[in-house]
């Protein structure tokens, strides 16, 4: 019998809006409770959630963040197809535009030792221009996420779960990403406890 290889991958999550009522926090509890169920997925670990504001600033409301570990015997875009499904069932649509307020969102950071499609591309979108990062987008899954380095609500959920863990792409650890980051930014993200 073959045995199943398991990489481990890192979510984010993410809300600002209700959905039917229901606010952001339970959205992101639901969004974990269904990760933890998928027979495809071993959930390992969940940060606390945090509260970050919204991008560009005042465009909304604070976001409720968070990121989870799981192990996946899936490939990557299979593993992001999936989390497309769990999004859809908290009732996402992907027409609001880049960086529109949304009930719940779900992104694959990184997975295993995956940079894709490849190294120079995913550089590319690693070190795109801040004034392009609005309007260009990729029409394929990058791995790791390219702005995982530029977040403050990334990285400080990630550092609670995984410590350890080094960008496979510049060999950064989460603590000198977060290092790197803008005082200011990092004060704007505020735990806000475990999940209920």
């Amino acid at each position: 019998m073959r045995e199943v290889k398991l990489q481990r991958a890192f979510v984010g999550l993410g809300g600002n809006l209700p959905v039917a009522g229901v606010p952001p926090v339970t959205i992101l509890t639901g969004a974990v409770a269904r990760l933890a169920a998928a027979s495809c997925l071993r959930l390992q670990a969940v940060s606390r959630f945090y509260a970050s504001p919204a991008h560009p600033p005042e465009s909304g409301p604070d976001y409720v963040n968070a990121v989870v570990a799981l192990d996946t015997a899936l490939e990557p875009q299979a593993l992001l197809e999936r989390l497309h499904l769990i999004e859809a069932g908290f009732g996402r649509r992907r027409d609001g535009g880049r960086w529109a307020s949304r009930g719940l969102d779900l992104d694959l950071l990184a997975q295993g030792d995956a940079v894709l499609p490849d190294p120079a591309t995913q550089a590319a979108w690693r070190n795109l221009a801040p004034e392009r990062q609005q309007s260009d987008w990729p029409d394929r899954l990058l791995l790791p996420h390219p702005r995982l380095q530029d977040r403050a609500f990334v990285l400080l959920p990630l550092a609670e779960i995984a410590p350890a863990w080094m960008h496979p792409a510049t060999g950064r650890s989460v603590a000198e990403m977060i290092a790197a980051l803008d005082p200011e930014a990092l004060a704007a993200v505020r735990p806000l406890g475990e999940i209920p």
